[in-house]
């Protein structure tokens, strides 16, 4: 039977065993709709067990500012793996898997707009069960990087069925934040599709691959 998203669903929300908190990371390449698939999630879990009872903490927030990829001489790079800083992102998710009763675990966010991180965005409560994390670079095979995979109990790996679609929603994208048509395109030739290839190379390394199918289903609100 194809994977629907009540499939997802319900792997998701099994996640957390014995009271513990359980940390789930999706993956997949620019534009591959893992943003859309975690709100969703989330959003889901919450309206079923509980405000709270999930929580959505992307890895975007922690890009390096572009200050410092200007003077690591990167700032045209940004997005590869090493404009972020992966040994943080890994340090939170170890704070958040402690799971330290009544305390507040506060994630950086990512201003769209500004295209920078933004400090203390994300809160996650004590009563978050399942924490759901996205980003580009939770199965590659570097040293920074594989520590951010040994923090989480599952990941799953998107995976549309139509890559020009995924490349017209990423030049849209830039475009709604401020890139000419021009520009985003440029962009997205020199900057996203050779992540895009690197990430792909990741995929045999998932616990589960999410096809176009239910990524649509996910994206249009059906089950």
């Amino acid at each position: 039977m194809p994977l629907t998203f009540d499939d997802l669903l319900a792997r998701a929300r099994a996640l957390p065993r014995g009271g513990g908190r359980a940390l789930l990371g999706i993956t997949g390449s620019p534009g591959a709709g893992k943003t859309t698939l975690a709100e969703r999630l989330v959003r889901e879990l919450n309206a079923g067990a509980g405000p709270g009872w999930a929580a959505h903490v992307p890895m975007d927030g922690f890009h390096l500012a572009d200050a410092e990829l200007e003077r690591l001489g990167r700032r045209d790079r940004k997005g590869a793996p090493d404009t972020f800083d992966a040994a943080g992102y890994a340090a939170l998710l170890a704070r958040l898997r402690a799971d330290d009763p009544g305390e507040v675990v506060y994630a950086p966010g990512f201003e769209r707009v500004l295209e920078q991180p933004l400090a203390g965005a994300v809160p996650v409560g004590p009563a978050a069960r399942l924490v759901v994390t996205e980003g580009n670079y939770l199965l590659l095979a570097d040293a920074a990087w594989e520590r951010v995979r040994a923090r989480l109990d599952e990941v799953w790996f998107c995976a549309p069925d139509d890559a020009a679609e995924r490349v017209r929603r990423l030049v849209a994208r830039h475009v709604e934040f401020g890139k000419s048509p021009a520009e985003a395109a440029a962009w997205v030739r020199r900057t996203d599709e050779p992540n895009a290839r690197l990430v792909e190379a990741t995929r045999e390394r998932a616990d589960l691959v999410v096809p176009g199918a239910a990524l649509s289903r996910a994206a249009g609100g059906a089950g």
